[in-house]
């Protein structure tokens, strides 16, 4: 890949992930990005042109560069042989091998996601994430289960990722069986639900409700 003909937009994802190991000892800073344009031979002017929004544009990059991994090294057509349940995890799964040794960059990005000003867009790029898992695993829900979906999962993915930064276990065994558990309360939720919503006139209907205050039935 030859960095000089990149716009700043590839060139961001194509520097993400050596800024995230400079993370680990600079923070998500402009020295990381400068170590990054070093080690792949970019200007570090340009470098930093491309990061000049700061922090968050770093881990959104970075975030962008693990979307595209797992798209393809997960695509579609491989996932659609799976179950819903496995194709869930291991598309988490594979996101959290990609930050596996980088366990200090995260919890830096972490806590520059967590500040105030930096919510709204920490929101977004959790949604996005959950958004591209769910359209790999096939999901093509247009209706409200669109978002409960992708709530559910960011709230997962996040909570996950929570345990993972500072899990000593061996071969992170606690946070793979927290998700393993998460995922399946969230298949309990979804089977609750379709159960729920496949009872026809057993469901409460608004309209209906006020048609018969209006019109009262006949006894």
């Amino acid at each position: 890949m030859n960095m000089a003909d990149l716009s700043l937009a590839e060139l961001r994802v194509a520097l993400a992930p050596t800024i995230a190991d400079a993370a680990v000892f600079d923070g998500w800073s402009r020295t990381a990005v400068e170590a990054a344009a070093d080690a792949h031979g970019v200007n570090r002017d340009v470098a930093q042109l491309a990061f000049k929004d700061g922090p968050m544009a770093m881990i959104a990059a970075w975030i962008a560069d693990i979307d595209g991994r797992m798209a393809h090294a997960l695509p579609m057509e491989l996932l659609a042989q799976r179950k819903v349940r496995v194709r869930m995890g291991d598309l988490v799964r594979f996101r959290l091998e990609a930050i596996a040794g980088r366990e200090e960059a995260l919890r830096r990005a972490q806590a520059v996601m967590a500040m105030p000003r930096n919510l709204a867009a920490s929101l977004r790029l959790g949604w996005a994430s959950a958004d591209a898992m769910w359209r790999l695993a096939g999901d093509t829900a247009a209706d409200y289960n669109h978002y409960t979906k992708r709530t559910l999962l960011a709230g997962i993915y996040t909570a996950t990722l929570a345990v993972w930064v500072d899990d000593s276990s061996e071969g992170k065994t606690d946070s793979l069986a927290f998700l393993d558990r998460r995922i399946d309360g969230v298949m309990q939720f979804e089977k609750a639900k379709a159960k729920f919503l496949s009872g026809g006139d057993m469901l409460f209907s608004p309209a209906r409700f006020m048609g018969r205050l209006r019109y009262p039935a006949r006894v």
